[in-house]
């Protein structure tokens, strides 16, 4: 297999479908393919990507666009155990607020992109913004007070599964924007910011050097 992603620094669905690869357990092969370059603009980058975007699974010959479509599908090749809780009602809400997720929370990934090289300690953000972030913080207290496991592991569900790596890039926002959350919240972002996989991820994206526009930076704070 092999997992076609953007800029680590800024690609928030190419870490989403990265983790879906790595807790699926199986061998595959990371190939970057740098946005906002005349080959990506042209088109010219993006021969292996059906809708033009990242990230993209090819399993041999088959291709899986959509983070939450990789998802499932590794999940149909590395067990549904892997990635989702046993417990039926445990599962349905994982379901539920991974959904939500994929489709939801505009104002914060409008006004806080990803960015794993800067940090902004004065950002303000809009009401719209803390609104997204409040129905985010009572999902995951939602989750860890119902079905947490015993509280000895720090996940959504007792272990890391599909919801936590599609809030995964959420986390890099509160830690990057100084968000305001609950301290279940907070515990949940330093224990996903800890975590070997998204330490491997935020190491090799601090080591980027490829040029990137698309999030302007005016007076320490996103324009």
């Amino acid at each position: 297999m092999k997992v076609i992603i953007g800029n680590r620094s800024y690609s928030s669905w190419s870490l989403r479908g990265w983790l879906a690869a790595k807790q699926s357990g199986l061998p595959f092969e990371t190939i970057l393919v740098p946005m906002d370059t005349p080959e990506w603009k042209s088109g010219a980058a993006k021969a292996d990507m059906p809708s033009g975007q990242v990230p993209v699974l090819w399993d041999h010959d088959v291709p899986v666009w959509d983070s939450l479509a990789m998802i499932l599908w590794l999940s149909d090749k590395g067990g549904h155990d892997r990635f989702w809780p046993r417990e039926l009602p445990a599962r349905a809400l994982a379901y539920a607020i991974s959904a939500e997720m994929h489709a939801g929370f505009g104002a914060l990934r409008a006004g806080c992109p990803m960015n794993l090289k800067e940090r902004f300690p004065a950002f303000a953000p809009t009401p719209e913004i803390m609104a997204n972030v409040a129905r985010i913080d009572a999902l995951w207290c939602e989750a860890r007070s119902k079905h947490g496991s015993d509280g000895t592991e720090p996940w959504l569900f007792g272990r890391f599964g599909a919801a936590d790596i599609m809030f995964a890039p959420v986390c890099t926002r509160i830690d990057t924007y100084g968000l305001p959350v609950s301290d279940t919240a907070a515990a949940y972002v330093r224990a996903m910011l800890g975590h070997p996989w998204m330490r491997e991820w935020r190491d090799s994206a601090k080591a980027e050097t490829y040029p990137f526009d698309r999030y302007p930076i005016a007076g320490g704070v996103p324009a």
